[in-house]
Parts: C-alpha cells; structure tokens; sequence
C-alpha cells in the first residue's frame, strides 16, 4: 500500500480481516447462502459485488451534495439498480449459462445490505478517492468469504473446483475415491453454507481475542 497513507490503506484492509461485513458485521449472509455451492458462481458474484460497490459508492460520493436527504435512499436503490443492471446484460452477454445460474441472486445484489451500507455511512460523507477504496475493501472482504465457502463445499461435496474433477473420479474410484472417499452431498446444500461460515467466523475470533471482547 506504499501509495496510500495509512488510513487509505486501511479502508482496503480493515474489511478483509477485522472488519469483515460478512464476518464481522454480519451483513450480505444471504448470498452466502445462497450461490456458495460453485466456486464460479461465488467468483462472478464477488467480481459483480466489486464493480457495483466501487462505482456506486464513487457516484453517491459525487453527488452527494445535490442529493435531497429525503430521497436519498430512493436515489441510492437507482444508482445500485442502473449498475446491476449493467452487471446483468454482460453476464448474459458473455456468460449466459452462468447468468440463468445466478438468475435472480443478481438482481438482489440491488437490495443487498452491504451495498446500501457504505452508501449511506461512508460515500454520503467522504469524498469520491476515499469512497472508492471503501467500497472496493469492503466488495473484497465480502468477495474473500463467498470464495472460501465455494472452495470447500464444492471440494468436499462435488469433488470438483470450477468444474474441473480435483480429486479424483468418483465411477472410475481414481483419486482419493480409490480409499474409499464419497462426496458429501450435504456440502452443497444450503445449511453447510451457514456452518462454514461459522467456523470461519470460530477461527478468526480465535485469533483476534479483541473480536471477542467486542
């Protein structure tokens, strides 16, 4: 970070550890949930999370002194809306078996609370340079967890990464499937999504005994 000062640098590494808004604030659990079952999934909903959150957190920040405060919200929900749409054709463009995958958890990005959160605490109140690096730490730490959850449950509960067969063939038994291993068919459902992300969340309070006592 040698062309940050100090306390630009935390805004990219303060939300990849210490205060994680999945982790720590306990935000965007949702997707967490839901499309953590493939790594490819989990990467392009953590990419699309980065670009809404850096770029929407930049415009609020510009416009932040014409905006009403009583529209504020409403004005956040379509500056959001526009880049998530934008986010939506690509996919489809590009990517579109992957985009009917993702399918609606796309569009929630719209209403995710992460988003709508440093809108309103941080580019409402800082300018467009120091709202870009919070959005693009905070879209970071959000994307960092999505993808370890995807690592694991698709490791242990398909056997494959990114589609590709890691372990082994599980007809051919070759692989680990040869010591007897089998794929754990619960990995890839919804309430494993929960659990890893709780152990996650055991083993960085374990480390930092300050988490704790907050």
């Amino acid at each position: 970070m040698g062309l940050l000062s100090k306390k630009d640098a935390a805004l990219i590494k303060d939300p990849l550890a210490d205060n994680n808004p999945i982790t720590i604030q306990v935000l965007g659990i949702c997707s967490a949930l839901a499309i953590t079952a493939e790594l490819e999934a989990a990467i392009v909903m953590s990419v699309s999370v980065l670009f809404v959150l850096g770029i929407g957190n930049v415009v609020i920040s510009l416009m932040r002194n014409i905006i009403p405060s009583k529209i504020r919200i409403i004005v956040q929900l379509i500056v959001v809306a526009a880049l998530v749409i934008i986010v939506d054709q690509v996919l489809k463009a590009f990517a579109y078996e992957l985009s009917k995958t993702l399918s609606v958890f796309v569009g929630l990005i719209i209403t995710n609370c992460i988003i709508m959160g440093r809108f309103e605490a941080f580019a409402l109140g800082n300018g467009a340079w120091r709202s870009f690096l919070d959005g693009i730490g905070n879209a970071l730490g959000y994307g960092v967890i999505l993808i370890i959850v995807a690592f694991f449950r698709e490791l242990l509960g398909a056997g494959t990464l990114l589609g590709f067969k890691v372990l082994g063939d599980p007809i051919e038994k070759t692989g680990v499937y040869a010591f007897g291993y089998e794929n754990n068919g619960f990995m890839i459902m919804p309430p494993m999504a929960l659990i890893v992300v709780g152990i996650i969340i055991w083993v960085q309070r374990t480390r930092n005994k300050a988490l704790i006592e907050d």
